[in-house]
């Protein structure tokens, strides 16, 4: 085991705070290419995972209409306009509308989209529409989907199961409700290595990265920065990206988000996959006083 990348919080050129990261890189078979930290540190799925459940949903028959529908599905979205147009229209293909939501009330993640908190505006409604449409498509009950015996959430837990090479860790209950596995971050790499970089999710992903997440979010803007990689992060600061040949999954130790920009940076570059100094330029600066005050300084390598 090697030491874990540091994250450094620099503010007016001391160092305040500090966050540990762990990092699993992986071939296109799954197997371990290199690390930092501990690769075997178990980890919850959370919102990478979306990707793969947008798999399983096609997989017992939902149609997506258009690219922007497998995106959305795909997706931690901000809440904006465009986002909640895409929401609608998948429930809408389904015949469905938006009572048919089974995640929270939730204002959206980008500032003055909305004022009331609405389901439809919560990160993953997106991904509740996409189950919801494979539901009705498969001719499955809607008014229980995230259960966990419910035969949507089986044949995703099957999924997962078989991607991951080994049962679960354990399965959690994620912030939207629906069920989200455990597993190493080797495993968690591994299973998103499965995403096949010209195939529908991972082509919508990246033909839409606005609908990913939005307005000054680190995956929309990754996406756009680095043509060719598909990358979908989740809650407690767990990044996945791939290009198709290697595949890696980070973790903050503390649960940190704002480590996660120059984590990936510092990983892209030393896999040659991006320039590690374009990627810092999407990380937002320590601020003071509304101006820019500092840096988040990533050091460390992988082994």
């Amino acid at each position: 085991m090697s030491e874990p990348l540091l994250i450094e919080v620099v503010r007016d050129g001391t160092v305040e705070s500090t966050h540990h990261v762990d990092v699993a890189v992986v071939d296109a078979r799954g197997e371990l290419l290199a690390s930092a930290g501990d690769p075997q540190r178990a980890a919850a799925f959370r919102s990478s995972a979306k990707p793969l459940q947008a798999g399983v949903a096609r997989a017992l028959g939902w149609s997506p209409a258009d690219p922007t529908q497998l995106a959305i599905a795909c997706a931690s979205h901000g809440g904006e306009p465009e986002h909640i147009a895409a929401v609608s229209s998948v429930l809408a293909s389904a015949g469905l509308d938006a009572e048919a939501l089974r995640c929270p009330s939730a204002l959206p993640l980008h500032p003055g989209a909305a004022t009331e908190p609405q389901p439809i505006q919560h990160n993953c409604s997106g991904k509740h529409a996409g189950m919801l449409a494979a539901c009705v498509a498969a001719g499955l009950p809607t008014q229980t989907y995230l259960e966990r015996d419910h035969p949507l959430q089986v044949a995703i837990a099957d999924r997962m199961g078989s991607l991951l090479g080994a049962a679960p860790v354990s399965v959690l209950t994620d912030g939207c409700g629906a069920p989200t596995v455990v597993a190493p971050l080797a495993r968690l790499a591994r299973a998103f290595a499965s995403i096949r970089i010209d195939g529908e999710e991972a082509s919508a992903m990246r033909a839409y990265p606005r609908l990913v997440g939005g307005t000054g979010r680190f995956d929309t803007d990754v996406m756009g920065l680095v043509p060719g990689l598909c990358v979908k992060g989740g809650a407690e600061a767990l990044f996945c990206a791939t290009d198709g040949r290697t595949t890696l999954a980070l973790k903050v130790r503390d649960g940190g988000a704002r480590a996660v920009g120059p984590a990936a940076a510092l990983v892209l570059g030393e896999l040659g996959i991006a320039d590690a100094e374009h990627v810092q330029t999407i990380v937002p600066p320590v601020t003071g006083g509304a101006r820019p005050v500092g840096t988040l300084r990533a050091r460390g390598s992988l082994r």
